[in-house]
């Protein structure tokens, strides 16, 4: 066989070159593990409780907001003649000044948007402060139902939330934590859903100040669809189905 033979056959039929996939992290078997059994205790808990369980569930995360920050590609593409040129843009990087917000939110809706002063240390005892004095009130305000009928509130293993002037707030409050494994972004619907969605109103666009950055922050929220949020509870069961059944690998 020829040298020109034995190289299609290889390369049509045996060997394909991929190219690599971005991931969060390089998962161990012991973190896989960690995200099978996570995904199956929630199942089975959804399958037992259904609608009752998810009801229930307040999550939340901090992301931060730029003065700047650069479209999509997808975001900016444009209309032109199939033999008119790509458009061409500057790569840019995100704006110098930036403001951290903590996000909670349920099935019908975000219950606290809290911009965290510049400067500030997030250690336990902030983030205790930010449950006691902003999340509970706020739940009091808009779902005073779930302090009666018993949050479940996911937490991953963050020093910051397994610190004991946290735990024992929590404790207190009588809320059931839902362990949220490691490194699994694509398992939280801060990070797969409300975030992208929220920015994707924000980018592009330049504020000069803090103030600016947390009220186009606050617009950006109050846009979304409702149906947003039950679309996030939807695609996290889609999702953690999907991880109990292929052994913990990241899912998209």
């Amino acid at each position: 066989m020829s040298r020109t033979s034995v190289f299609r056959v290889l390369t049509n039929k045996l060997k394909k070159k991929k190219f690599s996939k971005w991931v969060p992290h390089l998962l161990t078997d012991e973190q896989k593990e960690s995200r099978v059994n996570f995904s199956r205790n929630f199942l089975r808990r959804f399958q037992t409780e259904q609608n009752y369980f998810l009801g229930r569930i307040i999550t939340g995360d901090e992301t931060w907001v730029y003065s700047w920050d650069p479209e999509t590609k997808r975001q900016s593409a444009e209309w032109r003649d199939f033999d008119e040129p790509h458009p061409e843009k500057v790569r840019r990087k995100q704006g110098a000044l930036k403001v951290m917000h903590k996000i909670f939110f349920d099935l019908n809706g975000v219950i606290l948007r809290w911009p965290v002063p510049i400067g500030t240390t997030i250690n336990a005892q902030y983030y205790k402060k930010v449950l006691q004095d902003k999340l509970r009130p706020a739940i009091r305000k808009k779902q005073p139902g779930l302090l009666e009928s018993g949050i479940l509130f996911p937490h991953d293993n963050a020093p910051v939330h397994t610190a004991r002037a946290v735990t024992d707030v929590l404790a207190g409050y009588k809320w059931e934590l839902l362990e949220h494994p490691r490194y699994s972004p694509d398992l939280a619907p801060c990070d797969f859903h409300l975030f992208p969605k929220m920015k994707e109103h924000l980018r592009g666009q330049r504020f000069e100040t803090e103030e600016n950055i947390i009220q186009a922050t606050k617009v950006a929220i109050k846009n979304l669809d409702k149906c947003s949020y039950v679309t996030a509870f939807k695609d996290w069961l889609q999702r953690i189905e999907k991880c109990a059944n292929n052994g913990g690998c990241y899912v998209e």
